[in-house]
């Protein structure tokens, strides 16, 4: 099965975006779980039935972080040196964020005193809000553009050091499309307590699922209309062939208003937006129903509609630059070799499977309701 290298660049758009999307589903899902532990649970016990529901399967999903991230480095390389170069004390944030999760789940149980039990559950709390605030807040820049630039030997350089490059990121819109994120797995969360509780906790959560859909929607609708009034990038032509810079060298136009040009250029893409919010709502009811399947159904399709929206917002664009247009990254000039591409299509056509058959097996074979009796047993 050999494809062209153009076809190749765009499936590795998609797969990439696939990837993320499991990300999301997966261990976004067991992050809103734990962040939910304060909100919905009463007392230790209930909050370590609430944890059991995740803590088989909590370690499984990070598989589809780090397998999003190689796929990154393999497929964009260009992508993954210029994203270190700026966004590394964010990405030091969630990481030591993430580090206090297995910390948590592993000495949880080693006591039952309840201030014991209670500063481990805090720290897996803030260990999951962190990522879920962090990555929406990166996709929030990736729309309006990082301040990064390269230079002639293609090194990537960002507008400040440490804090002075940390802080402009947390600007306003993106840590509005990070309250988008953090609402959206939250409902995810609050949907699969419903499915793996009984009695008070299971029905409990069920006007919290109602309340946390209604404020994603509203959240996303204002991220939509905010981003609709920013510029955009439009890629004019590509560096000439065999060009030494084939990064820089490329002809890149800002826009005005143009964020959502692909969406003008092809009206049928606005479907993926209007499909998303209507997902939303339909989780929402749902789960305000105590319907948790259907919820997750629906609001799974959601998250990976939200996703898409932003996709094809950036399409050809991986990175694009808003201090320099021309050195932003798309998915034309940061790609590996066709070679390597097709070798890791292979790769996907292989290992995937198997990596999505083991998922539903290991969530078929642990799978069962929990209640507050089953908190603090020791068996997570």
């Amino acid at each position: 099965m050999l494809f062209d290298y153009d076809t190749l660049q765009v499936m590795w758009w998609i797969l990439v975006g696939v990837l993320l999307i499991g990300f999301a589903l997966t261990n976004g899902m067991d992050m809103a779980v734990s962040a939910l532990l304060f909100k919905v649970a009463k007392n230790s016990k209930e909050r370590g039935a609430i944890i059991s529901t995740i803590s088989p399967h909590w370690d499984g999903n990070q598989v589809w972080l780090i397998t999003a991230g190689g796929a990154i480095f393999a497929a964009w390389p260009e992508v993954y040196a210029a994203s270190f170069s700026g966004l590394y004390w964010g990405m030091l944030l969630v990481l030591f964020a993430i580090w206090l999760r297995p910390l948590a789940f592993d000495y949880r149980n080693h006591s039952n005193d309840e201030t014991w039990l209670k500063r481990w559950d805090i720290a897996l709390t803030v260990g999951s809000l962190v990522p879920m605030l962090i990555f929406g807040v990166a996709f929030g820049n990736l729309l309006q553009g990082l301040p990064f630039w390269a230079d002639e030997n293609v090194r990537w350089h960002y507008d400040g050091v440490f804090l002075t490059a940390l802080i402009p990121l947390l600007d306003p819109f993106s840590l509005l499309c990070g309250l988008v994120s953090v609402a959206m797995l939250l409902t995810q969360g609050c949907l699969w307590i419903q499915l793996r509780t009984v009695d008070d906790i299971s029905n409990r959560v069920r006007g919290l699922t109602l309340k946390l859909a209604l404020l994603t929607l509203v959240l996303y609708a204002l991220a939509g209309l905010w981003a609709y009034t920013f510029d955009g990038y439009r890629l004019v032509s590509l560096a000439p062939e065999g060009s030494f810079h084939s990064i820089t060298g490329k002809t890149v136009e800002v826009v005005e208003h143009g964020l959502f040009e692909n969406y003008k250029s092809v009206w049928i893409l606005w479907l993926v937006p209007i499909a998303a919010m209507f997902c939303i709502l339909k989780a929402g009811i749902a789960g305000g129903k105590g319907d948790a399947i259907k919820g997750i159904i629906y609001n799974s399709l959601a998250i990976a509609l939200v996703i898409g929206t932003a996709a094809i917002a950036m399409f050809p664009f991986v990175m694009p630059s808003s201090y320099d247009p021309a050195s932003s990254l798309t998915i034309w000039d940061a790609s590996s070799s066709h070679f390597t591409l097709q070798v890791m299509l292979y790769a996907v056509i292989v290992f995937v499977p198997i990596s999505l058959s083991y998922t539903v097996w290991a969530y078929k074979r642990m799978w069962n309701r929990v209640s507050e009796e089953d908190g603090n047993t020791g068996h997570y």
